[in-house]
C-alpha cells in the first residue's frame, strides 16, 4: 500500500538548473577551466562538493574543493535572489497538494544543500505539505549511492515496499534502483541526456501518478 512518496528537489519540484548551471559556469570560469558538455551532463544529480572533488582532480587544480563549493554557491544565491525566471515545475504542485490531501507522507530527499532545500521551500510556501527533509550534501554518499533514499525512507516509519521515488536524473534513478524502493523516471524538458531504464515507471507529465492512478500499483 503506497503510503510515502520521496521527491527529489532540482528537475521534479523546481526548475533551478539554469540557474546552477549558470552558478557553474561563473565558477569554472573564475578557476579558468572549460567543462564540455559530456562532463557537466555528467554531474547531474550528484552533490556541489563532490562535483568540485571531480573537478579537482580532473583538472588538476591547486584551489581545494571547499573553496570550489563557495563560489559556485556565492554564484547561485545571487541569481537565486535576483532570476525572475525561477518557477515551480509544471503541475507539481497540484500533484503535491493531491498526495498530501489523500494522507502521504511527503519527504524531499535531494542532492542540493539545505540552504538552497530551505530557500525553495520558503518561497514557494512548501514546508506545509512536507515531513521531512534531507540534503546529499551532508550524508557520506551522493546520488548514484542510495543512502540518501534509504534514509528518507526509514524516516517516514514505513517500509521501502510502501514508499515510491520521484526522479528525473540517471544518478538519482540508479540510487532509488540500488535502495530497492519504487522509481518513477519523471521525463521533461529539463532533464536531457539522463538514462531511464532503471526507472520503474517513466512519465513526462505528473497527471499520470495522481493518486488514484499511482496507488492501484501498490
Amino acid at each position: 500500500m503506497l503510503k510515502a512518496v520521496l521527491f527529489d528537489m532540482d528537475g521534479v519540484i523546481v526548475d533551478t538548473e539554469p540557474l546552477h548551471r549558470k552558478a557553474y559556469f561563473q565558477m569554472f570560469s573564475d578557476v579558468n577551466i572549460e567543462v564540455d558538455e559530456e562532463l557537466y551532463t555528467s554531474f547531474t544529480g550528484q552533490s556541489t562538493i563532490n562535483i568540485c572533488k571531480r573537478l579537482v582532480n580532473h583538472f588538476n587544480l591547486s584551489e581545494s574543493p571547499e573553496m570550489l563549493v563557495n563560489l559556485k554557491r556565492k554564484h547561485f544565491k545571487y541569481l537565486f535572489e535576483n532570476d525572475v525566471d525561477l518557477t515551480l515545475i509544471d503541475s507539481v504542485l497540484d500533484l503535491i497538494k493531491n498526495y498530501h490531501a489523500n494522507g502521504l507522507k511527503l519527504v524531499v530527499a535531494s542532492s542540493a544543500s539545505m540552504p538552497n532545500i530551505n530557500r525553495i521551500f520558503e518561497r514557494f510556501e512548501l514546508n506545509q505539505y512536507f515531513m521531512g527533509k534531507f540534503s546529499g550534501a551532508d550524508l557520506k554518499q551522493s546520488k548514484p549511492h542510495p543512502e540518501i533514499f534509504i534514509k528518507a525512507a526509514a524516516h517516514t516509519g514505513f517500509n521501502k515496499t510502501d514508499c515510491i521515488v520521484i526522479e528525473d536524473s540517471t544518478n538519482g534513478i540508479a540510487a532509488a534502483h540500488s535502495a530497492g524502493i519504487f522509481c518513477v523516471g519523471f521525463k521533461s524538458l529539463h532533464s536531457t541526456g539522463q538514462v531511464y531504464t532503471k526507472a520503474d515507471l517513466v512519465i513526462s507529465n505528473f497527471e499520470e501518478i495522481s493518486f488514484s492512478k499511482i496507488s492501484v500499483l501498490f
